[in-house]
């Protein structure tokens, strides 16, 4: 009578452990994916200054996507948070990316020229009253991209001497969606 007793209460131990067991493991996966999923797609960073209005304002908090660029190589249109030169004590700026590695960028009659040909920009920016380096030709290397704000004479991006040309290296990821609790929340259209 005791054996019986005994090997049902064993029988319920081990049964009750394993239950325990596949919880934990269940657990586990999900914090696990939650961390991954946040740490990659998740990463808040604030938008400070008007220069990509119409797009994002000051005040927005921003989603970027650290590892899409681990995946392909950032495109023109991109708008992406950046350290300026990695300095790691400065805020991240974000801006659209307007010119690749290897290009030359010029501004023509406020417009913008990749490798002598108008880009076509979408997304309607201002035009440009003050060129800074771009009133010459600015030849990039080939880890560097040209970005400038959409609020073309209201930002500080890669025509100034501060930012300038911002090396892959320097970039944090692409923001992709605007978590602010406010009329425009939702993604960001690129484009």
């Amino acid at each position: 009578m005791k054996v019986k007793r005994r090997k049902k209460k064993l029988q319920f131990d081990v049964s009750y452990i394993s239950l325990i067991a596949k919880w934990i493991f269940k657990i586990f996966v999900t914090l696990l994916f939650a961390f991954v999923f946040v740490w990659y797609f998740g990463q808040r960073v604030s938008v400070v200054g008007d220069s990509m209005n119409p797009i994002l304002h000051n005040g927005d908090i921003t989603m970027v996507n650290r590892i899409v660029y681990n995946a392909m190589s950032p495109k023109r249109g991109d708008i992406i948070a950046f350290k300026p030169k990695g300095n790691e004590d400065a805020h991240y700026y974000i801006k659209r990316i307007v010119g690749l590695p290897g290009e030359t960028i010029e501004v023509i009659e406020s417009k913008i020229y990749v490798d002598g040909k108008k880009i076509n920009e979408s997304y309607e920016p201002s035009p440009i009253e003050e060129a800074g380096v771009l009133s010459e030709k600015v030849r990039l290397g080939n880890d560097e991209y040209f970005v400038l704000g959409d609020n073309r004479n209201n930002s500080e991006d890669s025509r100034s001497a501060d930012i300038g040309n911002v090396k892959r290296d320097y970039i944090y990821g692409k923001v992709w969606f605007i978590a602010s609790p406010s009329k425009h929340f939702g993604f960001v259209r690129s484009k």
